[in-house]
């Protein structure tokens, strides 16, 4: 239960989070473009089975491998890029912290 918590709070609070401590005067629209991150799991639609709660997503499906997470790195640093790359980043993250809880 505690993996569940942990996993999903990264990816549907942390998000939210960011957007009103740094996006404060567009926190709507960056919460959403945040919380958007999770389209990445797009690539899981390859893997069989497609949901596999002890697999884990780190380096295993395409858009998790670490050539996409250093793309992702790379979209912080230019400023029309960066909240894609912080979303983007925040997915690595919670998928990450699930694996470590394996």
């Amino acid at each position: 239960m505690l993996r569940f918590i942990v996993h999903y709070g990264i990816h549907f609070l942390v998000p939210i989070l960011i957007a009103l401590i740094i996006y404060r005067r567009s926190w709507l629209k960056s919460s959403l473009i945040l919380l958007g991150g999770i389209i990445i799991d797009i690539d899981h639609i390859w893997a069989d089975p497609i949901f596999d709660p002890n697999r884990c997503s780190i380096n295993y499906h395409p858009l998790h491998t670490y050539p996409f997470i250093i793309l992702y790195t790379l979209l912080l640093f230019r400023k029309q890029t960066r909240i894609f790359g912080i979303a983007l980043l925040i997915h690595i993250i919670a998928d990450t912290t699930d694996c470590l809880m394996l």
